[in-house]
Order: C-alpha cells, then structure tokens, then sequence
C-alpha cells in the first residue's frame, strides 16, 4: 500500500479516510484523479460513469497490463477501479457503470457524500451535476481539458457561481439548404456525411436528409414562389425516392452497386449534383460544384495519392483513395449491420474506426465536389467528433488541481478555494497556473437565484408540446423529467414527468392550451429538485431555422409586459448532429482556450486577462470544459487583435 498521509496533519488525513466522496466520470481526468485520491488517503470513493473502453484513458493506469480489460469490452470504470485498487487495496470504491442523469442518483444520493467532483465530457451531464450539488447544498468541483489547457473551479451553493450562472453558447447549427445544397465549409460535408451514415446504417431522421433541397429559399425571390416550394417539398419529401435504408439494404449494401450507375452512390455524388446545378441561381455568386464520375475515378484508382507528411491519420488522400475507402467501410459496415440481424441499427461513433473511415471519405468526396481542400482523417475526426485530443499531462496536472481544491473544502477553507487556469504558455509573470478568486453567485442566474426565471420567445402556434418539452426544457435548459403547468388560474397540467399522462398533448401547439403572449408556464423537475418560471413571448418573425430564442441573459429582465424588452437574444435552432448531445454541445472555433495573464494582485476569474502572445496573434477565452468562447472575461485595457484566427474545431467537451 502506497499513501502520501504523512504528509496530512493527522485531523485532515482522519477526514478524509472517514468521508465519502463522489467522482462522475472515469476517462482521462477521471483515472488520474481516482489514483490521487486513493494515494492522498481517501478511502470510500464512488464513481459514477458512462465511459467506453479506450486505451487512451487506461494508459494513465498502466495500459499494457489492461489490455485484457479493454479486449474484453469491460468498463473503463472497472479498468480504473481495478489499477487503483493495486495502490491502495484497503480503500472502498464502488463503482456504478451508469448515468449520472438516470432517476436512482437523486437529491437524497448526492446527500450521502461530503463533496462531488467532476470529470466529465459534456455540457449536459455538466449542468445535471450542478443542479444536483445545489440542491443537496454538496460542494462540487468542476474540471476540463482541451489539448494543453485546463481549469479547475469550485462551486458552493450561496458562495460561488454556479456552473450554469455565465450563458454558454448554444451547440452550432446550419441551416439544412446550406448542409444539402450549398456547403462552403468543410463541417458542413462532414454534418452531411454523418447524416448519410444515419440515413443508410442508423436511426433515420427526416431532419438529417441529404438529398437536394428543393424548398431553399435562395432558388426563388418571389415569397409565395418559396411558399410553395416549401409546401411541395414537405408533400413530395424533396426528390422522389425510396427511403435511403430501404433502397441500400435492397442492395445488400454492396460496396460497388452503390457506385454503379442509377444507384445511392452516383445519386449522391453524381445525380444529386447535377440536379444542384440546374438551381442556377445558387451559383450566380458561388462557384458551381463538379460532378464525380465513378468511371473516371477508376482510371486514377493505380494512382497514390497522398499529401502531408507524418502519421497515417494525418494524411489526405486523393480523390481515388476515398473513394476506395468509402468502398471499403460501407462493405465493413454492411458486415456489421447483419451481424446484428433484422431491423438493427448502429449507431456513429469517433472512435469506431470504420464509421470514422465513411465519414471521412464521405466528407472528403463532397469537399472535392464543391472545390475545398480536403482533410485528413485527424482533422475530421477532431471536427466530427467535436473534441480537441486529449493530452495527458494536462489531465494529470488538472487532476491534481482537484484533490488539492478537495482538500481546502475538506479543511473547512472554502473560502481559500481558487478557480485555477493552466495555459499553453507563461503569461507575463512566467506562470503556467493562474488561481483567481471565485466569483460570487450571478443574482440572474436561471438555476441558482432564488426565483429562477426566464423569457422566451416563440411561435405559440407553430410550437408543439413536445417541442417545448424536448428542444426548449431538456436541450437549452438541461432539466431531465420537466413536469409543466399553466398559471392560467386552473392549474392546467401541459406536460408531466409521469409516463403515459400527457402524451397525447405532444402533437398539439402551445396555443391549443391557450398559452398566448404573455403566459406564464411552471417548470418543476423534481429529480433535480428544481423549479423555473417561463414567460412566453409570441413571436411570429423568427428567423429561419429558429424555433425559438430565450430572450436576455437575466431572469429579472422578464417583460412587464412581455413584449417590451428587446435586449441581447441568445438564439437557439434546430440542432444538428455534428456533435452531439446530446449532445448536443458548443462552438470552439479558436483551439487555444483558457489563456489568461494575471496582474500583480490576485484577479477574479470573471476579470482577468484572456489573451496570450504567440507568433504575434491573440486569441480569446474560451472554457475548458466546453471549448467556448467566455463573454465574461476580456480585459477592456487590451482589445483583441484583428487578425485572430479561426479554426476549424467547432466544439469540446
């Protein structure tokens, strides 16, 4: 057994061995951080996580002696409680290969632990964690990486900021003409690429079509001529076809009748651009996309062609070489589909490699079609994915960071916690590790303030219930069981958390009930022991795509009456599945994030400086956790330079 209490007055090293403490995640920071807890002297530890095997995750715990672990599919979650087992093999860890969101981990279990600490991958699970450490009055800490920067921060109710008190960017959304008709990015194919492969091996969705779409509102500039174009797409589903499955799957999925004339594959790579080109007006001011001939592409198939240097990965191949790629994975694919028997699907994965290898050659053939530079398989995995790699120093580095901030809480030194950044660089005192003071609770905070409260403006008769309860409550505002009710004087239940009681609202608008402009709707979930007050505002002029906006970043700013308040709007459209979900997540379009200089006495972490100096450009905060941009922390003294440059990771977690 190997353990730093020595170093602990005796009291501190007590206290740990008698608390319980709760960890939420077990993949790269989560590893390291189970190993120094155990090594600190904590000895009932539980861990919460979702985590899929991964070499990169276990390497921190001795990967080459878990290989076994990882062949066998087992847990990353067993990996690391067996490997940290070996150094301390009196302390208790349980283990649960769970959801941190699901029911059983409720108000009354986050009671039982002295603290919480997280180690998560995404903005969901995130704000499901908070609400649950606010309600049970349990300090948390909060974590995140993003290639070699990092953050550490500590969250107590009625102290500090809570996770969700600064806005966040929503996830990134396209609109779907620019993702079917005209992409001029490379994530706008790789959006579409991921589509196509839900469209042929998974779950179909009619908002992922990857078809030509007919009703873009740039093919016509007459308003009822779009009008009806609209109208005629929603009846006549776009081009007249067969379900793409069906048709792929009355194929067998063979790898070269795709490619064949008349079939998937020459319709989308062929056809379906030629029909783009006959929209003449989407090219007057672009240049026009060129057809690929699976014939011609074969005359190049002896031909190798590959630029960059270095790692496989990192390579982009001509267009012959994609194209035998995607040959290849649709046949790997179509194996995998039978092996799981009739009406199965599979699901995309970054980290599945041939599902990264369709994508990649999806994406590749469509960016060569609309005349962009190709990318490599790295790049398109960084964007697909919607992560930054991870680097184990710096899970290491954060990991400390944390049991540090645990053992100031443990202490009883909340008050000496400090939110902690970790740069890619020195900033100006030659500092790595800048700790700033916590910020005090946000009096508009949605979650935290003591009457939660929000505006939001929307089409009352165009929005469904399910609407409400899906894309508004669960995806913008991270309740997981949202129960509804009208203050309309009687009480009317819209929406309830219990299975089977208002499902027959889903398909009705909101003005079916009689919400109108100027409603007011009672947002209880009981799991998180949380309550929100949503005033609606009816709104018919939306822009395109956007079903809805939560109107400012304050609860108090609510209308009086609703209607009269026109302050910034946090815009939120239909997602699409370049992330996430749950997904869903948030833009990074910058990758250095977390760059902070500090001045001479202590900063607090909603005003310290958020640029660093390399090779002559600076660049703005951006979370660690989340990749995104922090509209709290500029330094108004030093404007950002006008060259800052874009890249093209659109999120993390």
């Amino acid at each position: 057994m190997v353990q730093l209490v020595g170093s602990l007055r005796k009291e501190l090293a007590d206290s740990l061995s008698a608390c319980r403490v709760l960890v939420v995640g077990a993949g790269g920071i989560g590893c390291e951080l189970l190993k120094n807890l155990v090594l600190t002297g904590f000895k009932n530890i539980e861990v919460v996580s979702l985590d899929v095997p991964n070499v990169l995750y276990t390497q921190y715990l001795d990967c080459v002696q878990h290989t076994l672990f990882v062949n066998l599919r087992l847990s990353v979650l067993q990996v690391a409680k067996e490997s940290v087992l070996q150094f301390c093999p009196t302390a208790n860890i349980t283990a649960y290969h769970d959801s941190i969101m699901n029911p059983e981990y409720n108000v009354e279990f986050f009671r039982n632990f002295m603290l919480v600490m997280n180690a998560l991958d995404n903005r969901a699970a995130r704000n499901h964690v908070n609400r649950m450490c606010l309600a049970a009055d349990i300090p948390l800490i909060e974590s995140g990486t993003a290639g070699y920067l990092g953050q550490v921060t500590v969250i107590k109710k009625g102290l500090t900021e809570c996770y969700e008190c600064q806005p966040k960017p929503t996830q990134k959304t396209f609109p779907g003409c620019t993702i079917r008709n005209t992409p001029s990015e490379p994530i706008h194919c790789i959006v579409w690429a991921k589509y196509l492969f839900n469209q042929l091996f998974g779950e179909e969705d009619a908002d992922q079509e990857v078809s030509p779409d007919t009703a873009d509102p740039e093919l016509s500039w007459n308003p009822a001529d779009t009008e009806a174009r609209a109208t005629a797409s929603d009846q006549d589903g776009d081009i007249k076809r067969v379900s793409t499955k069906d048709w792929a799957r009355s194929t067998g999925y063979d790898a070269v009748k795709l490619f064949n004339k008349d079939c998937l594959s020459e319709s989308l790579f062929k056809d379906d651009i030629q029909y783009l080109l006959t929209m003449d007006k989407l090219w007057k001011k672009r240049k026009a996309p060129l057809p690929l001939d699976w014939l011609e592409i074969q005359k190049l198939g002896k031909i190798l062609e590959v630029t960059g240097t270095g790692l496989k990965d990192q390579q982009v191949l001509g267009v012959a070489g994609y194209s035998q790629l995607f040959s290849r994975s649709v046949e790997t694919l179509r194996s995998m589909l039978a092996d799981k028997g009739d009406g199965a699907e599979l699901v995309w994965d970054k980290d599945d490699p041939p599902a990264m290898d369709f994508v990649t050659a999806a994406a590749n053939l469509r960016m060569h079609i609309f005349s962009m530079n190709m990318k490599s398989r790295f790049d398109i995995k960084s964007m697909a994915g919607n992560i930054i790699p991870a680097i184990a120093t710096t899970n290491a580095v954060i990991a400390g960071l944390i049991v540090l901030e645990a053992l100031k809480i443990l202490s009883g030194d909340v008050e000496q916690c400090r939110t902690i950044f970790l740069n890619k660089q020195p900033n100006p005192r030659k500092k790595l590790l800048v700790p700033c003071a916590l910020d005090p609770p946000s009096a508009n905070c949605y979650v935290c303030a003591s009457k939660p409260e929000v505006t939001v403006k929307l089409n009352v008769h165009k929005t469904l219930v399910l609407a409400l309860q899906d894309k508004i409550l669960k995806e913008k505002f991270g309740m997981v069981a949202p129960d509804v009710q009208i203050e309309d004087g009687k009480g009317t239940i819209l929406i309830s958390s219990e299975e089977g009681e208002t499902e027959a609202n889903n398909s009705k608008f909101l003005s079916d009930f009689g919400i109108r402009h100027g409603s007011r709707l009672q947002v209880d979930d009981f799991l998180q022991d949380y309550t929100l007050l949503v005033n609606v505002i009816h709104c018919e002029d939306l822009e395109k795509d956007v079903e809805f906006e939560v109107v400012g970043d304050a609860p108090d700013k609510a209308p009086t009456p609703p209607g009269a308040q026109e302050d910034k709007n946090v815009a939120n459209g239909n997602k699409d599945s370049a992330e996430p979900s749950t997904s869903s997540k948030a833009p990074a379009e910058q990758d250095d994030v977390l760059i902070v200089d500090s001045d001479e006495e202590e900063p607090s972490s909603s005003t310290m400086d958020v640029r660093m100096e390399s090779g002559g450009h600076k660049r703005k905060l951006h979370d660690a956790e989340t990749g995104e941009a922090s509209a709290k922390r500029q330094r108004l003294d030093q404007p950002l330079a006008a060259d800052e440059e874009d890249d093209d990771i659109i999120a993390l977690d």
